[in-house]
């Protein structure tokens, strides 16, 4: 029988995945920098899935696309979820991304506001250059910036972090933005028509709860 897998368990299969890789070995010995770390990783997400600045003086958040962006959608909150378990490797996280970052604007030719992390002093084109050569790399490290991509894509199109019911109600900003429907009055989502127009197939008899075939 194919177990269930819920969101929950996604989260932390890609967590214990990131907790696995040499790479945070090596950027553990850095000592942690809350401000700074958080600024990097929103920094981060923020080139995953860009939005409007949150203030005047937000360095974080580029202001590349109108709207909000992953962080307005809770990416930093997601990072630290205690049932998704990566939060101890923030600080690595933010130690590996920063170097990379170093590296980057020495090959661009850049020099790096010094009194931000520097891939938050980064402009946007170089986080996204950046970003598009850390994901296209090859080995295990790359498994560490798809699953730091993938829970900025989260955060902002499901709300991870976040019971659904409630982030719709509440009106989370990446689930209003793309229009998620809200549910009925008893929590659950129910649809006049198929999508198609017609019904594809019955479900199967031993079909789970979540929807899993047995």
């Amino acid at each position: 029988m194919v177990p269930d897998l819920t969101r929950r368990r996604l989260l932390q299969a890609i967590a214990a995945g990131v907790a696995a890789v040499p790479l945070l070995e090596v950027a553990a010995a850095a000592e942690p920098d809350p401000a700074s770390d958080r600024a990097t990783l929103e920094a981060w997400s923020d080139t995953i899935v860009p939005g409007e600045r949150r203030s005047r003086d937000d360095r974080a958040v580029a202001g590349a696309a109108k709207g909000p962006g992953a962080v307005q959608a809770g990416a930093w909150r997601l990072l630290n979820d205690p049932e998704v378990g990566l939060g101890p490797g923030l600080p690595a996280l933010s130690a590996a991304l920063n170097a990379e970052a170093v590296t980057q604007a020495a090959r661009a030719g850049l020099v790096l506001d010094p009194t931000v992390p520097p891939f938050v002093a980064l402009p946007f084109r170089h986080r996204t250059a950046l970003a598009v050569r850390l994901l296209g790399g090859s080995g295990r490290d790359q498994v560490v910036w798809y699953a730091l991509a993938a829970l900025a894509m989260l955060a902002f199109h499901t709300a991870a972090h976040l019971d659904t019911v409630e982030a719709v109600r509440r009106g989370h900003p990446g689930l209003a933005w793309l229009r998620f429907p809200a549910p009925d009055g008893d929590g659950l989502w129910r649809y006049e028509h198929f999508s198609y127009r017609q019904r594809l197939a019955a479900p199967h008899p031993r079909t789970t709860r979540t929807g899993h075939p047995a």
